[in-house]
């Protein structure tokens, strides 16, 4: 749940801005697109100024800004206050207070000159309707794509609202990569949104919080602004759960004077002990936050009594080594608990949080936690990228930490090439953004940090897409282990490759990463396509060999024609749309030749699609996902077969006495076509077998070698008794035919205790 801190605000003081200008100067009220007004606060958030003028916002600005800077600022404000002319909160408050109170937050991280103009312009685009090329003009291209990157997609069409936040999302995330400044600003929008919550409705306040809780608290998290995470947390929870806010607060206030004696003695030891032993040390006592409490009650189960480490202490020392010495001194103090270490020093989290944490048991048996670090990590856990700059574009000017959240948010563009829905984009991209990781290593010792539950196909795709395309097996820890296993911290993975492994649609079953995933469905929509084109093209010219026509060459003008009247983009996408059943080839190749005399009427058409079909397709069992062996009957070489035409998944085969396809068949007669199986076939089928066999010692293993000895192979078996004397074996093997499948029959009843076998269907 994050890092627990000081309490603490993040803008130093967050404010209510009346405007300069706009007092006596708005005489209508427009109202706000962007309805927002106050909260409820968190205990810990400081109380907001009644009035705070620009000039309060230029003070804090002379603490770090050049006199041309601020002039730079206060241009923009002028702009904005004239843009927002005449437009009022849902609290009643001009509109331009929000601007500015925006700005105040990103002068307290200390943003720069065109962050903080952005910050101030950040609604013009959207809700006034100012143009880029405006901005530009008169404020440069920085800050104009600052802005952009900024607003929302309010003029185009969505056809619902979830569609419309996918995509202004996925648009404010782009930017982010490429911008971090974006994203900071964007934050300090949603921290002042959220200050302000009170006038909205409950329905709109829970919607907001929880959007906030689901996507803005995470990025907070993951760019290390842990004071803000915090904040946004514990408001979250207050709008979503107000009693239950309320009910835990008061217990937290009753427990903090319950205890108080108890923190203060330990405390009044730990800084007489530091000194002691010559390390100069700030000792500071830290409350975990009403959220972070309400979310251990609901993950453990808890009720709030039995929830006890709600309190601890932060030691803040000057050097790295003086970070170990104090751990030691206070672990001689008070008995650690077995298992409560963990050093982020060594191995920092994904947003460079550095701290040792350690669980002690205090006075009374009352555990503590303790946190030890630098200041410079201090600074880090704080404010994490608020105090580097990620934006330049040399890489070498990057210290460690910049260089990995950059990598970070570099990701989110990769998953953006291989994503083209804006709901699978954020799906990808939520589960990225949560801080639970584990920490693997690569063969060569490099630390790779993945989501929790990653396994080690996402750390495949981690190290590079065509080592995560070719995966094979892989092995953790030195042993080989199946590509789904969760990997734990610690862990040494190897991925082995092999160049005939490719991704399949199960793949997607256990990938956990946003990578992973897109990187997985690019790769099958990719040959999915491909296989598409050429099944199809195979299927358009038997259709036209049964109309007595040949297949026109690539580049005759039949295909611009056809092509135009179809309403697809080229002739590649019309042979994909028949690979994947979304169009009939039947259909197609009568547009090819409406003279013809069997297409000249309707009449003939449809007995031209169910009749007039002297060919057949030969399947060979190697389409990929063009053709599909049916699962529910499992057809081998050697079966009679038929086919179905589905749209979207192509060409699915079923044996011709399957039960399935009887019953469909009758429905949609004109989706079926006759297939055949090739004379030379892919050698790997999956058949299931059942086995039923007398419960002696060593029965499977005789059968496994049987069908070994047969030259298949077992992918999958399960087994149950159904007595004592009996059991049933089901497996799944491999063969290439149903010859070798009888093959593999006559080598299993070589097995004496084996009292029946059977191929499995439907």
């Amino acid at each position: 749940m994050g890092n627990p801190g000081l309490p603490s605000t993040v803008s130093g003081e967050a404010t209510i801005v009346k405007s300069e200008q706009s007092l006596g100067k708005r005489s209508k009220s427009t109202g706000s697109k962007r309805p927002t007004a106050h909260s409820a606060k968190p205990v810990e958030t400081k109380i907001e100024p009644a009035i705070a003028t620009l000039a309060h916002l230029q003070t804090v600005l002379e603490d770090y800004l050049e006199p041309k800077d601020i002039n730079k600022v206060k241009d923009a404000y002028r702009f904005a206050d004239q843009a927002h002319l005449g437009q009022f909160r849902s609290s009643g408050s001009p509109y331009i207070t929000h601007p500015i109170s925006v700005a105040e937050i990103c002068a307290g991280w200390k943003l720069d000159v065109d962050a903080l103009r952005a910050a101030l312009l950040h609604d013009v685009m959207e809700d006034q309707g100012v143009s880029k090329q405006e901005l530009i003009e008169r404020f440069g291209d920085e800050v104009a794509t600052l802005v952009d990157g900024l607003s929302k997609l309010d003029r185009l069409e969505f056809e619902t609202k979830a569609q419309q936040q996918a995509e202004s999302f996925r648009k404010m995330l782009l930017a982010m990569a490429r911008d971090i400044r974006v994203i900071l600003i964007k934050l300090a929008d949603r921290l002042h949104n959220m200050r302000t919550l009170d006038a909205v409705s409950p329905a709109k306040r829970r919607r907001v919080a929880q959007e906030t809780l689901e996507i803005y608290a995470p990025i907070a998290h993951r760019l290390g602004l842990n004071a803000l995470f915090r904040e946004l947390q514990d408001m979250c929870f207050a709008a979503i759960y107000p009693n239950r806010y309320r009910v835990l607060n008061k217990a937290v206030m009753t427990a903090r004077g319950n205890r108080r004696e108890v923190l203060s003695k330990i405390s009044d030891t730990v800084k007489a002990a530091l000194p002691a032993a010559g390390i100069e040390a700030d000792v500071a006592g830290r409350e975990k936050t009403l959220f972070g409490i309400y979310h251990k009650m609901i993950e453990q189960k808890k009720s709030f009594t039995n929830v006890l480490d709600i309190y601890g202490f932060r030691v803040i020392v000057h050097t790295l080594p003086e970070c170990y010495l104090a751990l030691g001194i206070v672990h001689q103090l008070y008995r650690p608990v077995p298992g409560k270490f963990k050093d982020y020093i060594a191995i920092p989290k994904v947003n460079g949080y550095q701290s040792l944490h350690t669980t002690l048991v205090g006075p009374y048996g009352t555990p503590i936690e303790f946190q030890f670090r630098t200041h410079d990590m201090h600074q880090v856990a704080e404010e994490g990228v608020a105090a580097h700059w990620l934006y330049k574009s040399d890489d070498s000017q990057l210290n460690d930490l910049q260089r990995k959240t950059h990598q970070s948010l570099q990701s989110l563009l990769d998953i953006q090439n291989q994503t083209g829905d804006s709901h699978e984009f954020l799906e990808h991209v939520k589960v990225d953004l949560f801080p639970d990781a584990v920490y693997v290593f690569t063969p060569k010792g490099k630390i790779v940090s993945l989501p929790r539950g990653a396994t080690p196909l996402d750390f495949a795709y981690s190290i590079h897409t065509d080592v995560g395309n070719r995966a094979s097996s892989c092995k953790v820890n030195g042993d080989i282990v199946p590509l789904r296993t969760p990997l734990s911290s610690g862990d040494h993975v190897e991925i082995i490759t092999a160049a005939t492994a490719q991704p399949t649609a199960q793949w997607l079953n256990y990938a956990r990463t946003g990578r992973a995933r897109s990187e997985i469905r690019y790769y099958l929509r990719n040959m999915q396509y491909v296989e598409s084109v050429a099944f199809g093209e195979r299927m358009l010219d038997q259709a036209l060999q049964d109309l007595g026509l040949e297949l026109p060459p690539e580049n005759h003008p039949a295909w611009d024609k056809l092509v135009r009247s179809s309403g697809a983009k080229s002739r590649t996408d019309v042979l994909a749309d028949i690979g994947l059943g979304k169009r009939l080839a039947a259909v197609v190749a009568r547009r090819f030749a409406p003279d013809h005399p069997l297409v000249a009427t309707t009449a003939a058409a449809v007995d031209e699609m169910t009749n007039a079909r002297s060919n057949t397709i030969l399947i060979h069992g190697n389409e990929g996902l063009a053709v599909q062996l049916a699962p529910c009957c499992g057809p081998l070489p050697g079966d009679a077969i038929v086919a179905v035409i589905r749209e979207g998944h192509g060409l699915v085969v079923h044996t011709s006495e399957c039960s399935s396809a009887m019953r469909t068949r009758s429905k949609e007669p004109e989706r079926w076509i006759n297939v055949a199986w090739a004379s030379e076939t892919s050698q790997h089928f999956a058949a299931r077998i059942e086995i039923v066999a007398r419960n002696e010692r060593g029965v499977l293993g005789r059968i496994a070698a049987e069908i070994a000895q047969a030259d298949s192979n077992i992918v999958h078996v399960t087994m149950h008794e159904d007595s004592v004397d009996t059991i049933w074996v089901n497996m799944t093997v491999q063969v290439d035919s149903r010859k070798h499948l009888a093959h593999v029959f006559r080598a299993i009843r070589h097995v004496s205790q084996v009292e029946k076998i059977v191929r499995v269907k439907n």
